[in-house]
């Protein structure tokens, strides 16, 4: 399995206890373009995104195979490295991909309940600490 399959697996199950990791949903495929820098709102935008996806995506399927994301990667590497040649550009989209995983954006760092000395006023009767 090359590194962009395995980022490819990483990122098709992110958010989905069930996936198998051989298809991915447009909203992952989404996610990887952001959290790798593809889609970055200028070159390449979350429409065009969306355009190609439909695009490569098999008539009434919801996700696309690893095959089906080579082909949505060739179309969306002219876009985000112009003036490259089309191999160079895939390449270079490649390169940005590489040992990505998923990102939490949003979710805080909570403190574990059972940190006594953060809690332990509210929890021990006053005047025995």
């Amino acid at each position: 399995m090359s590194e962009l399959e395995k980022v490819f697996c990483k990122f098709a199950t992110y958010g989905d206890t069930a996936a198998t990791g051989k298809d991915m949903t447009g909203k992952n495929f989404s996610k990887m373009l952001k959290d790798c820098g593809v889609m970055d709102g200028k070159a390449v935008t979350s429409t065009d995104v969306d355009i190609v996806f439909n695009k490569v995506k098999t008539k009434g399927a919801r996700t696309i195979n690893f095959a089906e994301f080579q082909q949505a990667m060739k179309e969306l590497c002219g876009k985000r490295f112009k003036g490259k040649s089309p191999e160079e550009a895939l390449q270079a989209v490649y390169a940005l991909m590489e040992g990505k995983e998923p990102a939490n954006v949003g979710v805080p760092n909570l403190a574990p309940l059972t940190s006594l000395p953060q809690h332990q006023s509210s929890l021990l009767p006053q005047g025995t600490v």
